[in-house]
């Protein structure tokens, strides 16, 4: 069995999606939008909308595609596709580069 586990490890590791890291300073040019709710230091305004300053860099990415795909439908979906419909794969990398770096 303990054999077993460095393969179950390695085979993880392959098949796990792989994210290509932002730029972000490019993030922080296109920041200032989000500001708006999620807080010019990334910590919301509006109580109820996550903190941005911090977050996994992964989720964030993936909740823009989200977003954008129309694959969420709260309340906060109706504010947040037309915000990710003028974003790129690369401005999100960006974006999610630049949130996450933020202590």
């Amino acid at each position: 069995m303990k054999q077993l586990l460095p393969l179950g490890l390695a085979a993880m590791m392959i098949a796990a999606p792989s994210f290509a890291a932002g730029d972000a300073e490019a993030g922080k040019a296109k920041a200032g939008i989000c500001a708006a709710c999620h807080g010019a230091n990334g910590i919301a305004v509006i109580p109820g909308y996550p903190n941005l300053a911090g977050q996994n860099e992964q989720y964030l990415v993936s909740a823009l595609k989200a977003y954008k795909a129309g694959e969420r439908s709260s309340a906060q979906a109706m504010i947040m596709k037309p915000q990710a419909d003028m974003l790129n794969d690369a401005d999100m990398e960006n974006l999610a580069a630049y949130f996450a770096q933020m202590k």
